[in-house]
């Protein structure tokens, strides 16, 4: 049975990176293959991990689309349009040694992306079963949790920067989880980038304030920042790294 480890949190705190460190580590203690869902239309999961995306979902509905109103169609007339994209959500999945990564990527222009968001939930429904553990960033809003993306959430982790309006966010994103019928047996907060690994007393009062379990704390690292300035895989951090310590305690408590 698939365990689902869906990460949230508002834009700008941390989360892609943490879910990067996650994915890397499961795979590193054995709990391999993992499947890795960037369901950002804004994607970057894939930086963090050092891996090449060669299509992602919303190309795909933008390929088809195109093809619908072309003169010359890319969808063979021997085959329907079904099977052709059926076809394609295969490219999607990049293979690596420990896992396997699935885009949503975003469409172009203007437009919702309800279309997207269904490839996407229609694919995690196929596939969630062939993984121990599927880990999922989710964007920075809460479209994923309020339109039932999602299909089961085991661990919720809720990541926060150290102030309080980073808390609120994820006190929100908690609350709406409950209201949709979530029901993770886990709900979680992180703390990340916090100077010295530690969070101020108002920051705390927040947490309680929100009703939020903190199962973590991890430290601010320039160390991060300068692997990201400088386009290198941030799961390439050395094995002592005060950040991915920090975070391998965390999830040796979740007992996954």
């Amino acid at each position: 049975m698939s365990v689902t480890i869906a990460v949230a949190g508002k834009g700008g705190v941390g989360k892609t990176t943490l879910c990067g460190l996650l994915i890397q580590y499961l795979c590193e203690t054995g709990r391999r293959p993992v499947l890795a869902v960037d369901a950002d239309a804004n994607s970057n999961l894939n930086e963090v991990l050092g891996v090449e995306v060669d299509m992602t979902l919303g190309e795909i509905r933008e390929e088809v689309a195109r093809a619908e109103t072309s003169k010359e169609n890319p969808i063979p007339a021997s085959m329907s349009k079904s099977d052709y994209m059926e076809i394609m959500f295969n490219r999607c999945l990049v293979e690596d040694d420990d896992f396997d990564m699935l885009v949503m990527g975003r469409t172009q222009g203007k437009g919702c992306y309800c279309f997207v968001n269904g490839l996407l939930q229609t694919q995690l429904q196929k596939l969630t079963p062939n993984y121990p553990y599927v880990v999922v960033d989710n964007e920075a809003g809460m479209e994923h949790i309020s339109r039932g993306i999602l299909p089961k959430v085991n661990i919720l982790l809720l990541v926060s920067d150290c102030s309080r309006r980073g808390v609120q966010a994820v006190g929100r994103i908690a609350a709406l989880a409950k209201e949709c019928g979530l029901n993770p047996d886990t709900v979680g907060l992180i703390i990340n980038r916090a100077p010295d690994g530690k969070v101020s007393e108002g920051t705390m009062e927040e947490i309680r304030n929100q009703g939020l379990e903190l199962i973590g704390v991890v430290p601010h690292s320039t160390e991060v920042y300068e692997y990201d300035c400088e386009g290198k895989p941030t799961v390439e951090l050395p094995a002592d790294s005060p950040v991915k310590l920090a975070l391998h305690d965390i999830i040796d408590k979740l007992k996954l």
